[in-house]
């Protein structure tokens, strides 16, 4: 493992602080004019080692276990070396420095008694005391290692949804593409065809150049008006089918709101246009809708759908779709969708000039939609 290198000088002020304290406590308690300059000695050493430990976690706690033979002021270094190790490296090596730590102690018992305790007892003292700190940095580094974890996944979700509404939004613009090609073609073959007879009959009478001209003119405009469904219009593609049928418009709401009232589904239409919109906002107006429907037939199964539509040319064409959010833990079908309709549904609105809000506010569900509404 790469060496730990502290990011403050607020570690290395700890460290001295807190190994300083116990290691000055722990000298005053055994002190002994024999071992004095020993016991002094080896106390500087192992707040060294303790420093040490914060860069190489390993070396400073064999540093610190090899001064622990020599004399218990250093068994405080030597206790937080195998502390660090747990955190910092893998089973092996933690368990490996902490058995060092136990024989280290063996060791001091033999050579310089506690006249407080037995030695059997010093002996299970320390192993009890090694393995509960090897336990705990055990623990920490595994809590630490599954927050990475938790963390990377989270990432990942997150990427893997993005890259899953950018590659929805490619394919819808393949369809566009393919749709284009198919719907334009035969308009623009016929304004190549007029505008290739006025270039060749130049002798023709003002009469015929004037009509061929308005032919030309309104093909031109007649596939703009195409050109512009095509780009507004993100249309869904039957699997079995190469052909994309346009959706009825506002005409076959009766039909759609009568099918989702078979299927179960309790919905109530308020309709408050004013005239026939526009055949774009007409088109994406009842993909709107039927979306709205699906959407709440997915994660609202059975609860009542509230659909309001209002505007007048000169104006907009406001859609507003409502239902109740189901109760809490009730079963849904909302795991079985790809939760990407709203997102084809939010371009479709804003290719067309309008804009598309959902959320939930007191206690329901809302989908609103504004589409814009030339005056003819």
């Amino acid at each position: 493992m790469s060496p730990f290198r502290p990011s403050y000088p607020l570690a290395i002020a700890i460290t001295l602080s807190a190994m300083g304290t116990l290691t000055g406590l722990t000298l005053w308690a055994v002190a002994d004019e024999a071992t004095w300059a020993l016991d002094v000695a080896v106390a500087v050493a192992s707040l060294a080692a303790a420093l040490a430990q914060l860069w190489w976690p390993v070396h400073g706690a064999l540093a610190a276990t090899v001064l622990a033979t020599l004399s218990p002021v250093a068994t405080p270094a030597a206790s937080l070396g195998t502390l660090q190790v747990a955190q910092r490296e893998r089973f092996p090596v933690a368990a490996g420095v902490a058995a060092a730590g136990m024989a280290a102690h063996l060791v001091q018992g033999l050579w310089r008694p506690h006249s407080g305790i037995s030695l059997p007892w010093w002996l299970l003292l320390i192993c009890a005391a090694y393995g509960a700190l090897l336990g705990w940095g055990a623990l920490a580094r595994s809590r630490r290692a599954l927050l990475a974890s938790l963390h990377e996944r989270a990432r990942r979700a997150e990427a893997e949804q993005g890259r899953r509404v950018a590659e929805a939004r490619a394919a819808e613009r393949r369809l566009l593409a393919r749709e284009m090609h198919d719907v334009l073609a035969h308009r623009l073959s016929l304004v190549a065809t007029h505008a290739g007879a006025l270039e060749y009959r130049p002798d023709a009478s003002p009469e015929q150049l004037a009509r061929a001209a308005g032919v030309v003119r309104a093909g031109v405009q007649q596939a703009l008006e195409e050109l512009r469904q095509v780009i507004g219009l993100l249309r869904e593609q039957d699997d079995e089918r190469d052909e994309l049928e346009p959706p009825p418009g506002l005409a076959g709401l009766p039909g759609l709101v009568a099918e989702a009232r078979e299927a179960g589904q309790p919905v109530r239409l308020r309709d408050e246009v004013a005239g026939t919109p526009p055949p774009l906002v007409d088109k994406t107006a009842y993909r709107v809708v039927q979306e709205g429907l699906t959407n709440a037939r997915k994660h609202a199964p059975g609860l009542p759908v509230e659909v309001r539509l209002r505007g007048a040319p000169g104006e907009e064409l406001l859609i507003d779709i409502s239902n109740p959010l189901p109760p809490a833990g009730a079963a849904t079908a909302a795991e079985t969708g790809s939760g990407l309709g709203l997102v084809g549904l939010t371009e479709r609105v804003r290719l067309d000039g309008g804009r598309l809000d959902h959320g939930t506010a007191g206690g329901a569900f809302h989908l609103n939609a504004r589409l814009p509404w030339p005056d003819a």
